[in-house]
């Protein structure tokens, strides 16, 4: 008896220390562009509101429109002398300023997104954006009538590589004739040159625009000329109703909950982090009235098979631009190979700036 009450009350003190240890979370967010670009800082922004909501998170904060290198050092070690435990940084190029201060700062944990590299008290994240970018590409490819699709591309990096290869795959497994047309902006927010780039496009006969920018500037463009559209990042019907499609969009608040969650809980570790689908961070918003309803079960069946792992995206044989196999029948691309993607396939028309 005397054994059962002292491990009995052995439980309560670890029980009462765990709370007592627990760590409430101020938690800070460095964004590259304006919380109301409707697309890429937008959605973080919403997943950080949700995050807050977490009765252990005491505060959060975020600094927007940040650029790269020392301006970013600079502000994400303000945060950290600031009292912030727990700082997430939102784009790629914020990755060496992320891992500078986060050598200073042991004490905090630091996540950031769309990178690769990580310390002790740094991990990274990101989703399988690329699966939402293929589904839609389903959509663009049985929608089109000249068999002409724009692509307005950010930067010349794997990610964006990566949505435009996955998204021809979607145009070309529906419409073998379709081709993607490709003009970068070198820029993740610049509302003027987006809508310049769709324009252009739009010039050469694309009927159906999709994009891998911060702004709804492409559908802009779209819904201005008649054309149809996909969105990126968030759910953007509202700013070109009659164009939009679908969006492939991100709802990282399942992974700001998560983060904050086992920081609070003390059993955090850096991780790096690609979920998919099935996890709820990648979603497809809901798909425009004016896709057929054959289309529609197309994409719905195919979103199950990812969701289900029972298909890959990247799945051979898959072609190169100059009509040379790039994978094998059968293959499927590894997660090192679709990180490092630096080259287009077949039915992509565009270069890869070095």
């Amino acid at each position: 008896m005397k054994k059962i009450m002292s491990l009995s009350l052995m439980f309560l003190v670890l029980s009462f220390a765990s709370t007592i240890w627990a760590k409430n979370i101020k938690a800070a967010f460095v964004y590259v562009g304006p919380v109301g670009d409707g697309g890429w800082t937008y959605a973080h922004d919403q997943g950080r509101i949700e995050m807050e909501k977490l009765p252990f998170v005491t505060k959060t904060t975020f600094i927007e429109s940040v650029p790269d290198g020392a301006e970013a050092t600079r502000v994400i070690m303000g945060l950290a002398n600031k009292g912030y435990n727990l700082i997430f940084t939102t784009s790629f190029g914020f990755m060496d300023p992320t891992l500078e201060v986060a050598k200073r700062f042991k004490e905090v944990t630091f996540e950031h997104c769309s990178g690769y590299k990580m310390s002790e008290n740094m991990g990274n994240y990101f989703g399988r954006y690329y699966q939402g970018k293929y589904l839609s590409g389903i959509i663009a490819g049985s929608m089109t009538k000249s068999n002409i699709i724009g692509y307005v591309g950010a930067y010349p990096i794997p990610e964006v590589i990566r949505g435009i290869n996955a998204f021809t795959l979607g145009v070309r497994e529906v419409n073998p004739e379709a081709t993607v047309k490709v003009i970068w902006t070198q820029t993740w927010f610049n509302p003027g040159l987006e809508r310049e780039a769709a324009d252009s496009l739009l010039d050469v006969g694309a009927d159906v625009l999709s994009m891998h920018q911060d702004t709804p500037a492409t559908l802009q463009a779209a819904e201005a000329r008649g054309a149809f559209a996909i969105g990126n990042d968030s759910d953007m019907r509202q700013y070109a109703p009659n164009a939009f499609l679908t969006a492939p969009i991100w709802d990282w608040s399942v992974l700001y909950k998560h983060f904050a969650t086992e920081v609070h809980n003390g059993i955090w570790k850096p991780e790096e982090i690609w979920w998919g689908m099935e996890t709820g961070l990648v979603k497809l918003a809901p798909l425009s009235d004016k896709v057929p309803l054959q289309v529609q079960k197309i994409v719905a069946e195919k979103q199950q098979a990812i969701m289900d792992h029972k298909m890959q995206v990247f799945t051979g044989p898959i072609k190169g631009q100059d009509g040379e196999i790039v994978l094998d029948a059968g293959k499927t691309f590894g997660d090192k190979e679709l990180l490092s993607m630096n080259f287009f396939i077949e039915g992509v028309q565009g270069t890869i700036p070095k």
